[in-house]
Formats: structure tokens, sequence, C-alpha cells
């Protein structure tokens, strides 16, 4: 069963591909454009707001502009940065990752106008709560017309917000470091994959289920420091090897360009590829950081899309590129099959006094938990308007949970393919929305930069 959905999901990923190409970097690049460059111009602006230092008391919302974007990085830096630019490279070479910085570039601009629109067209419950999302996009900025999109954004959601990718590397992380088989009992792979998935199950269960919010709290919390204890192994790894810095670097921009490249595809399938890696890295384009961007508390949709767009420059051209040059100055892509997170623990193995593997293990440990937590919001959020019940929406866990077995079991490319064929159906009707109310957020853009005209020009 498991190796026929593998066989489906590839004969389909090709389809997802170029709907992505059209509908994520098509218009992406129009908005671009359109947006005369804009919100690149105001960088600093957007760092000032997440700071908090133009916030209003009193404005309408639930969070503020920095838990909005930490909720949505969140979502986002972790296993996605550090397994997905490792299925990069392994698949498309060094130059893959200059093609996930140009999406990632292009990616920030559909943030800002997502973001911002999310604000814009939310909506409120009856006991107060605000929702926004995609899913009110389309309903309230295109009428009976945004309906249909609506439903199948929300459809495709159920399956694109499960934990599959998570899981699964997190399986494959402790299968790598722990090596059960060998250290605690003969159960053969298998066995150790699933019994690592019930595990999961009962964890996630008792905070899903059981009401133990603040331990989903603690573990979110976590996140930033495990960012930062990331960051700080990648610094002196980078450091160890400094005189593989910049032939890197330059490795990235040649082969970037390469027509004569061993890629599947040759040069149009690595352009794709680091397409498809860069969109399953920072989401730009598929809908779900308006979820949360949604919630801000402002009543300047312009202000939660210039927060919004400092995301995927945080988890693509920041994490990402460290991640890869973790990868590229070890020289591990160039010795070795392995793919996804192992990679990445060779890398970290061989640069790390060998201590590398264990202390990237824990990281990744914290990173999926936190993930685990917290990622059915998005799934309830999808049921909830499908059906018009929180009630029922809130039976998307039992969905959630059911995943995690599934996704300890299957294959790398089974799960990656299934999130990235739903995240390209994701981005059909959300890219509809953003370019069609596109000249909405262009005049809510010059109305709030005259006005701030004189203090950050």
């Amino acid at each position: 069963m498991l190796e026929y959905l593998e066989g489906l999901t590839s004969q389909l990923i090709g389809i997802a591909e170029w709907l992505m190409l059209i509908f994520v970097i098509g218009g992406g690049t129009f908005l671009v454009f359109y947006s005369r460059f804009k919100p690149y111009r105001y960088f600093k602006h957007a760092l000032e707001i997440t700071a908090g230092k133009h916030d209003k008391k009193g404005d309408p919302g639930d969070v503020s502009h920095y838990q909005a974007l930490a909720a949505a990085v969140a979502a986002t830096v972790g296993l996605g940065n550090i397994s997905g630019v490792a299925i990069a490279i392994h698949h498309g070479g060094p130059g893959v990752v200059f093609w996930m910085w140009m999406t990632a570039l292009i990616g920030m601009c559909i943030k800002f106008y997502s973001c911002s629109l999310a604000v814009m067209f939310r909506t409120r419950e009856e006991d107060g709560n605000v929702l926004g999302g995609p899913m009110y996009v389309l309903t309230n900025g295109l009428g009976r017309y945004g309906k249909p999109l609506a439903v199948v954004f929300s459809i495709a959601g159920l399956v694109g917000v499960l934990p599959v990718f998570t899981v699964n590397q997190l399986t494959e992380t402790l299968i790598a470091v722990v090596q059960p088989d060998q250290n605690i009992a003969m159960f053969g792979e298998f066995s150790w994959r699933a019994i690592i998935g019930v595990i999961l199950v009962i964890i996630t269960s008792f905070v899903i289920f059981g009401g133990l919010k603040n331990i989903a709290k603690a573990s979110a919390s976590l996140v930033p420091w495990m960012v930062a204890l990331y960051l700080l192994a990648a610094v002196l790894i980078i450091v160890t090897n400094i005189d593989q810095i910049l032939p890197s670097l330059g490795l990235i921009f040649t082969e970037a360009f390469n027509v004569e490249t061993m890629v599947q595809g040759g040069l149009w399938g690595m352009i794709l590829l680091g397409i498809r890696r860069a969109v399953f890295s920072s989401e730009s384009g598929v809908g779900n950081a308006p979820m949360y961007h949604g919630q801000s508390k402002t009543t300047e949709p312009v202000q939660e899309g210039l927060v919004a767009m400092l995301g995927p420059f945080i988890d693509t051209i920041v994490i990402c590129t460290i991640t890869a040059l973790i990868i590229l100055v070890s020289g591990v892509y160039l010795e070795s099959e392995s793919n996804g997170i192992t990679l990445t623990l060779l890398a970290f193995e061989r640069s790390l006094f060998g201590w590398g593997a264990e202390f990237l293990m824990i990281l990744v440990v914290v990173f999926a938990i936190s993930t685990l937590f917290t990622y059915s919001y998005y799934g309830t959020k999808c049921l909830t308007f499908l059906t018009g019940s929180k009630k029922i929406g809130g039976y998307y866990n039992h969905i959630y949970i059911i995943s995690i077995i599934f996704a300890a079991v299957a294959s790398l490319d089974l799960v990656i393919n299934m999130i990235d064929l739903a995240f390209a159906v994701m981005s059909i009707p959300n890219m509809i929305a953003v370019l069609y109310l596109a000249p909405h957020i262009n005049a809510n853009m010059k109305a709030y930069f005259s006005k701030k005209e004189h203090e950050y020009a």
C-alpha cells in the first residue's frame, strides 16, 4: 500500500511543480513589480513593528505582531530547514540553494500581501475571537465566487498541515543516532519505527486531548533557544572550515546556472526543485501563515504584512543558508548517499568532534515535539471552516494523531510528495485571492506609507 502511494505521488509531483511555478513564482513575481518593491524598502520599519515600537493599546486582535511572527516562524523553522535543505542538495546539488534564495525573496512579497489581506478581511466569532486566513479572505473578499475556492483550500489544508514530515524525520534521526537494533533490542527497523510512532502518539495525545496546554507552551518557548544553539553550533562548524566558505558560496552560484548539471531534468529540474523546497521551507504562497497573522492586534493591515514578510527571510535566507553551508563546507554531500536529516547529521558528526549527531538529535527532538503539539491548530481551523462547527473542527485532532503512526513507517519520498502536492493545491485558491485583491493592499499601502513618510523616508 505504501509503495503504491509512493508511486502515485511521484507521478503527480510534476503537476505540483508546475502549479507552484505558475501560481507562486509567476504570481509572486507580478506582486514584486506591482508593489514597486516598496515592502522591501521598509524592512527596518518591519523590524520596529515586530519589536512593538508602534503597538497601540486597544487595537483589535488576539496576539501581538511578535507573537504572530514567532508562531508562524516556529512552524517553519526547524526540520523544514535542517532536513529540507539537505534533501534539496542531495537531489539538486549546491546550485539549488540559489533558486531557494530567489523563491524566498519573491515569497517575502507574497507574505506581505497575503498576511495584509488576512487582517483586512478577517472576521470575529460570537465569543469575540478573531478569525483570519485565506478561507476568510476568499469568502469576505471574493463573495460567492470565493466560497468554493475556500473549500478547496481547506480540504487541501487538512492534508498539508499533517505532521507527517516532522514525524518521519524525527523517527529517522532517532533510528540513525540511537541505533536501537544494536543498542537496545533486535526488533528490526520497521518495528522500531512503529514503536517510535506509538510513543509519539501517546505523548501528543496527552497534550492535545488531555488539556496539558502548559507543556505545549513550554516546548514552544524552547524553540528560540534551540534555534540559538543551532546557530551557535553552525557558526562553530563554519569557522572550523573557514577556508571552505568562499569556495562553497562560489559553488552555489556557479552550479545554479550549470546547464550541464547531472540533476534530473537538467537546469530546469534544479530550478523547480529549488522552488519546491523553498515553498516547503517558508510556506510562501501556501496560506498557512495568514491564519496566525490574521489574529494580530492592529488596525493597519500593512503593518502585519510587513511583519509577515520577515518570515521567509529568517527561515530561508538565514537558517537554510547556514544549513547549506554546514553541508557544503563539511563535504559530506559528495561522499554520502544519505538524504534528508541523515545528511545533516553526518555533517554535524564530522564537524563537532564526534558529538555532533547527538547534539543535533536533541535539537531535532525539541523542534519536532513543539511542532507536533501546535501544528494541529491549522487543521482544526480548516475543518471548523468546512463544517461551521468548532466542536466538529476539534475532531481533526483524531486524524492528526493517526497520521503520526503512518509517517513513522512511511518513506521520506512519500511524505514529502504528499505535503508538496497539498501545498500546491492550497496555493491555487490562496494566490487567486491575493492577486485579485492586491489592489486593495496597494491602496492601503499608499495611504499608510504616505502617513508615515516623514518619519520613515
